[in-house]
């Protein structure tokens, strides 16, 4: 069975696991642990722990519990009380990395109640914040206000340190196909490749690497990029020559729905510039992988896994 590693963080990389887990691949997630928003920035000010809620997301996407378990564990409490906007999860995330000392062994416990196809695994143990510096000079912190912010991002880096797991390393140097993505570009995808040690063991990797574009644009993260310029930007992390191919979305989207994006996110359908993408020697995987979800473009999970699995077993 060949090892398939997926770096990201958010929604998207939820969405891209739940099909992954339904091919026979040995599949392991790594997760950014930055986020600072919501339920997940109180826990980390209160407790001093790293971001968990995507690592609950992740958790649970690759899980083969009773779908009761799922809704368990999402449920976010209602009211004004402290409680209040809190995943049940979140909170057992939390309480399992006091009782363990680590945020691995919770992850650990808790994708063993919920029966995982898959490993989970936080980038860094350490509490990390996030750092952005514009365009026109100025410097962002956090990485809900740099999602917030609507400003261009030239780069990106930590505010301080982290101290890679060495279970990561390892799992990127043994993959058969390392995949970046879905997800935010600036604060979802390239968390993951400000540490050198993550960047030195993609490019030692035997593995091919896979990035997995948005079929969107994001305002403040990817304005205006084609698929071209989302390589671009990984590729000053990366290093030219790393990304071995682009999986992008090829279906057209109503025009009703473009202007609903375009005037409530700045947002517009990622464009693929094929021309472009070739002479970069990166290898183009056009396909139809998007549905329209309550008035929202997503990704169909059984599509996108289906053409990654495609990938990977073609000689």
């Amino acid at each position: 069975m060949q090892k398939v590693v997926v770096l990201g963080g958010g929604h998207g990389l939820s969405v891209l696991l739940k099909g992954l887990k339904l091919f026979p691949v040995d599949l392991t997630a790594i997760v950014a642990v930055s986020d600072d928003g919501s339920s997940t920035g109180k826990l980390r000010k209160e407790f001093n722990i790293p971001a968990v809620g995507d690592l609950r997301n992740v958790v649970i996407s690759l899980s083969e519990s009773e779908p009761l378990f799922e809704k368990l564990f999402q449920y976010r409490f209602k009211g004004s009380s402290d409680l209040a906007g809190h995943p049940v999860g979140n909170l057992l995330l939390a309480a399992l990395t006091d009782i363990n000392g680590s945020l691995t062994d919770a992850v650990a416990s808790f994708s063993e109640i919920l029966n995982l196809k898959g490993r989970v695994l936080p980038l860094t143990e350490d509490t990390v914040t996030l750092i952005a510096h514009t365009e026109e000079g100025e410097i962002l912190e956090g990485e809900e206000f740099i999602r917030k912010s609507g400003k261009k991002i030239d780069l990106i880096e930590y505010k301080e340190k982290p101290k890679v797991l060495e279970e990561v390393i390892d799992e990127i140097l043994g993959a058969d196909l390392i995949i970046l993505g879905i997800g935010s570009l600036i604060t979802s995808i390239i968390p993951n490749l400000i540490c050198p040690e993550v960047v030195e063991a993609i490019r030692n990797s035997r593995a091919r690497v896979l990035y997995v574009c948005n079929a969107m644009t994001e305002h403040g993260e990817t304005d205006n990029f084609k698929v071209s310029d989302h390589i671009k930007t990984l590729n000053k992390y990366l290093g030219e020559g790393v990304i071995d191919a682009v999986l992008a979305n090829s279906k057209n989207i109503d025009i009703d729905i473009q202007e609903r994006y375009k005037n409530l996110e700045q947002s517009e359908p990622v464009i693929i510039d094929e021309e472009v993408i070739t002479n970069m020697n990166v290898e183009l995987l056009n396909e139809d992988l998007v549905v329209i979800q309550d008035q929202m473009v997503r990704h169909d999970t059984m599509k996108t896994a289906f053409a990654i699995f495609s990938y990977l077993i073609k000689e």
